[in-house]
């Protein structure tokens, strides 16, 4: 699937690499892909592969060096010197990984993949939460965003 979106602001590749059937649609992650973008991108290219647990487990391990299945990960684009596209870089979401968290966190699961697209995007963006400030920065727009779009926060009731 190829989704433009904003006269080609936005380039979205989705690549469905699971047999699982509740799969957010093309509209819903150009959406929340748009979202995550609004004021820090003009213009992107992204890939999406929405992958199974197995999948994400090897990539997770060999990119990460965990061994286990995770809910997104983000490989941003290393562009050479000099060479300015707007390939912002790839994400991988394990669908079973999100469907098995938003029903453990009592979530609702469409908001729990907007959460992860956005988080991954973010990612791509080069926003981090390995320190407090940092996590701070990220969580605080991830609120912001997924309020925006109208889904709750997804950090309600987590002690810092």
């Amino acid at each position: 699937m190829t989704a433009v979106m904003d006269d080609e602001a936005l380039e979205l590749d989705v690549i469905v690499a699971t047999d699982d059937a509740d799969l957010p649609d093309e509209a819903a992650l150009c959406q929340w892909v748009g979202a995550a973008l609004q004021g820090l991108r003009s213009a992107a290219e992204v890939c999406i592969r929405i992958v199974d647990r197995d999948e994400g487990r090897q990539l997770n391990r060999d990119y990460r060096g965990r061994d286990y299945a995770t809910n997104v990960l983000s490989f941003p684009a290393e562009l050479p010197a000099g060479v300015d596209l707007p390939v912002l870089g790839d994400l991988a979401i394990c669908a079973a990984v999100v469907r098995a968290e938003a029903a453990e966190q009592g979530k609702e699961l469409r908001a729990h993949w907007a959460h992860m697209t956005i988080h991954g995007i973010l990612h791509l963006l080069d926003y981090d939460h390995q320190e407090d400030e940092q996590a701070e920065r990220m969580e605080s727009r991830e609120r912001f965003i997924l309020a925006e779009l109208g889904y709750p926060d997804p950090y309600a009731g987590e002690l810092g």
